[in-house]
């Protein structure tokens, strides 16, 4: 078997356009180029990959099955070819870091300012996503890094997690009508309009368990937003939120009650995959992260309610 790079990259184009031609003008080589060296890697697999009708082109189950392998042995290459840049100086490295809405709106920007002051000729790219949309990346090689929200919704052997913080989830109020108490018994939200975030949020689905739990389902006001857009519906008053404790620094307009003790805390982990190894730019962009999060700790400059883990006492 000779499977290239190249035949794969060709195979990709043509999995995402579903037509050679277009594909073919994507990589920038001559179509029947490109369709001797799609034939040649069916004919090294031993199966044909695509069903080739005139305009509709479909991906056979080994098409199917391949996708993923090649997404991530592409992703692997790319990353390879970066790290050995890095090491004959050619170039200074790339951080690809997935990360949750409310850390890209809190924490986060804090922690790439100190590592880009300190490394400015990394190039930084940032996913913001749900933890699950992060970690279905990781696998596929698209980013570096991750932090997402632990406990993962499905076990993934191939991710290595360590936890960094811990944060209290409150209820999200205007100030001129939040609750003027200490906590907020999770009952108390039965039958209140509430902002619910869209499918798919790590927050909704812990909201949804809480009220379930308790014994009632939540009466939602406005349902489908991100992060940005629940937090602006909370502060024109069409409803309260479970969120973050750390979205409301620097929010004036909101208050955030906790909720009675236990009440609902989350916690926040670095993933990256166990089967590759991280470049020295993600290895860098870590050490600078949790150095950050210890100074912040040590000069109490962490938002209300957050906290660092230590794994290892």
């Amino acid at each position: 078997m000779n499977v290239q790079l190249q035949q794969l990259a060709y195979f990709m184009a043509v999995a995402e356009t579903r037509h050679f031609t277009r594909a073919a003008e994507q990589m920038r080589v001559a179509q029947p180029s490109l369709s001797k060296q799609i034939r040649a890697l069916e004919r090294d697999l031993g199966a044909p990959l695509f069903n080739r009708a005139r305009g509709n082109v479909t991906l056979t189950p080994a098409g199917e099955a391949l996708l993923p392998l090649a997404r991530r042995m592409l992703a692997d290459a790319e990353t390879a070819r970066r790290e050995v840049a890095e090491l004959i100086g050619l170039r200074r490295g790339r951080v690809r870091l997935g990360a949750t809405p409310s850390l890209c709106a809190g924490l986060l920007a804090d922690a790439l300012a100190r590592f880009h002051l300190a490394y400015p000729g990394v190039e930084l790219l940032v996913e913001e996503g749900g933890s699950r949309d992060l970690v279905r990346d990781l696998a596929r090689g698209e980013l570096d890094l991750a932090l997402i929200i632990l406990p993962l919704q499905s076990h993934d052997p191939a991710l290595d997690t360590e936890k960094i913080l811990s944060e209290n989830l409150v209820v999200a109020a205007p100030s001129a009508t939040a609750w003027r108490k200490p906590y907020v018994r999770i009952e108390e939200l039965r039958g209140r309009p509430m902002v619910m975030f869209r499918q798919g949020y790590d927050l909704r689905e812990a909201t949804l368990a809480a009220c379930r739990q308790a014994g009632f389902e939540p009466r939602f006001a406005v349902e489908g937003g991100e992060m940005d857009a629940v937090l602006r519906f909370v502060e024109v008053g069409l409803g309260v939120a479970v969120v973050p404790s750390m979205v409301l620094d620097g929010r004036p307009g909101l208050t955030g009650t906790p909720l009675a003790p236990p009440g609902l805390r989350r916690t926040i982990a670095l993933a990256r995959r166990k089967d590759v190894e991280p470049t020295r730019a993600a290895r860098a962009f870590r050490t600078v992260l949790l150095d950050f999060l210890a100074d912040a700790a040590r000069q109490n400059t962490l938002p209300q309610g957050v906290e660092p883990v230590r794994e290892n006492g």
